[in-house]
């Protein structure tokens, strides 16, 4: 007995769509089986910027998506909600294009650098004085 799907896939379209689901390719699959990233993790805030344009060796469309969206700085979680994918699948993508000289990373500022609680009401009562 064969196995009923889920929806109907229309015989005018390719095999891995369904017109009701979108897209029917895993997470896994974009991935090539990977859940890590092989560059260091990229946190949410974590922007991204593409170093160059779209570059004709891009290994997948998810890759060119992700490039065409970078032309300016993004955060990691933004590029993963505009690009409707789950976050560890663009964390890994980011981390390909990283490895390819692709795409630039800059990681938010650390909180030791900022002034503490203390020195800010200092300077605030500072200002009130003058």
């Amino acid at each position: 007995m064969a196995a009923e799907r889920a929806g109907p896939i229309p015989d005018d379209g390719p095999a891995w769509w369904d017109h009701e689901a979108g897209p029917v390719v895993r997470p896994y699959m974009v991935t090539g089986g990977r859940v890590e990233p092989v560059t260091a993790d990229l946190d949410l805030i974590t922007h991204v910027v593409a170093v160059r344009t779209l570059a004709a060796d891009t290994p997948s469309p998810e890759h060119q998506t992700i490039l065409a969206l970078t032309q300016e700085p993004r955060p990691v979680a933004e590029v993963a909600a505009r690009v409707d994918l789950p976050l560890g699948v663009v964390r890994v993508l980011l981390g390909d294009l990283l490895s390819a000289g692709l795409v630039a990373r800059y990681d938010p500022p650390s909180t030791d650098d900022l002034p503490n609680i203390e020195t800010l009401q200092a300077v605030i009562h500072g200002l009130r004085a003058l």
